[in-house]
């Protein structure tokens, strides 16, 4: 029997979504209105504490894609940040001082450590600023972001090299320490029935202080509005700075959410 179109090939490489998965992207919208009708009760889910948060679009989306995501954290009591740098064109090595920068202005104006909120391309940054600057970030979460195993099994690669000018392959040493283990305390949101992103690509390796979560039948458009996928990064950081536990998949989005044996590790 010939592999799925998102299982590894006998080469050992990974391959894109199918067709019938990028197709169904489309359900993301349907995605954000269940958030909104749903929005009474996303507001039950744990109040944050004011520290700041960064948001951080993903490959050729804006402000304007987090506006949702920002808008729930700051009615939970975050201070949510727009990363204010326009369409997200890719260049990891080329974005790599400018979201230091923002990073720290941030840092410097509350005086406290930022949570990072990535979705896609923006949490392959949001893992690369932790690495750079574990002294100002306080927690990672990355919203269907391939930064394992494979990377270049997603429907975007072609347009990411074209638009940014890198090749995935050239930065070998950067892209194996952005998949590993992280010195802040990390959560990846992912789903297998991603259209863009082949969902083996968003895994971490679950320890003490990292874990993966995996929101049934999210889109990879719709999983930064995804009520199940919002509820569990405002749940993950309401945890107080320093300290970890395991998402508790129990509540009112309960049935969204995979078994967390479920999970591969990476």
């Amino acid at each position: 029997m010939s592999p799925g179109p998102d299982e590894p090939q006998a080469s050992g490489r990974l391959r894109p979504p199918g067709l019938g998965l990028l197709l169904a992207e489309a359900r993301g919208l349907f995605e954000f209105n269940a958030s909104v009708m749903l929005s009474p009760l996303l507001m039950r889910a744990p109040r944050g504490d004011g520290h700041p948060v960064l948001a951080l679009p993903g490959f050729l989306a804006s402000d304007l894609s987090m506006v949702p995501i920002r808008r729930y954290l700051s009615e939970l009591g975050y201070e949510a940040h727009a990363w204010r740098m326009g369409r997200n064109l890719g260049g990891l090595e080329r974005m790599r001082e400018a979201l230091r920068r923002r990073l720290a202005e941030i840092h410097a104006t509350s005086g406290r450590k930022v949570s990072l909120v990535g979705w896609s391309l923006g949490g392959v940054y949001a893992r690369d600023l932790a690495l750079q600057a574990p002294e100002m970030v306080r927690y990672v979460v990355t919203l269907g972001s391939p930064f394992a195993n494979d990377v270049r099994a997603t429907n975007a690669t072609r347009l990411y090299e074209a638009l940014s000018g890198d090749r995935v392959e050239d930065f070998a040493e950067m892209r194996e320490a952005i998949a590993g283990d992280l010195p802040v305390p990390a959560t990846s949101i992912y789903s297998r029935a991603d259209g863009v992103v082949n969902w083996r690509t968003c895994l971490l390796r679950p320890s003490d202080r990292a874990e993966n979560i995996e929101v049934l039948l999210a889109s990879h458009i719709g999983l930064g509005v995804n009520p199940a996928a919002l509820w569990a990064v405002a749940d993950r950081l309401a945890q107080p700075e320093g300290e970890f536990w395991p998402f508790d998949r129990a509540g009112p989005f309960a049935i969204a959410y995979a078994p967390p044996e479920r999970a591969v590790s990476a």
